[in-house]
């Protein structure tokens, strides 16, 4: 006797998502250790203002390897990485909207120490930031 269900598996039998090989969860890992070196190397060459966006590249590729190999998001439904990569932009949204409010208040700064820290540091001198040449 058929007892309704329309798909094959036991009562007792879990159902299981995608398994990934071990070897692509440890080619991930490697990768991940790789650009993980690559991001520390990169701290000691001097690329000036460029040295910021190197190191968010190498933090958005890193991002995605473990979205799309440990979160499985390379075998999800596209709606999951759909509502990934939405709520990223948000934020990029968001940080370019803080960015901007910045700019709007950037001619009226204060450069250098704030009174009460160059008095203070004129008073200790231990504590004078010291001038390299």
């Amino acid at each position: 006797m058929s007892s309704g269900h329309a798909h094959s598996h036991g009562e007792n039998e879990p159902i299981v998502g995608h398994l990934v090989p071990y070897s692509t969860l440890f080619a991930t890992g490697a990768a991940l250790l790789v650009l993980t070196v690559i991001t520390v190397a990169a701290r000691y060459v001097d690329l000036g203002e460029a040295n910021i966006y190197l190191a968010i590249g190498i933090a958005v590729v890193k991002a995605t390897l473990v979205s799309l190999f440990f979160m499985h998001l390379r075998w999800d439904r596209p709606f999951n990485l759909m509502v990934l990569v939405g709520s990223m932009l948000f934020v990029v949204l968001m940080m370019v909207f803080c960015m901007m409010d910045v700019g709007q208040y950037d001619p009226t700064l204060d450069q250098g120490n704030a009174p009460a820290v160059k008095s203070y540091l004129d008073t200790n001198a231990k504590y004078a930031p010291v001038n390299v040449k």
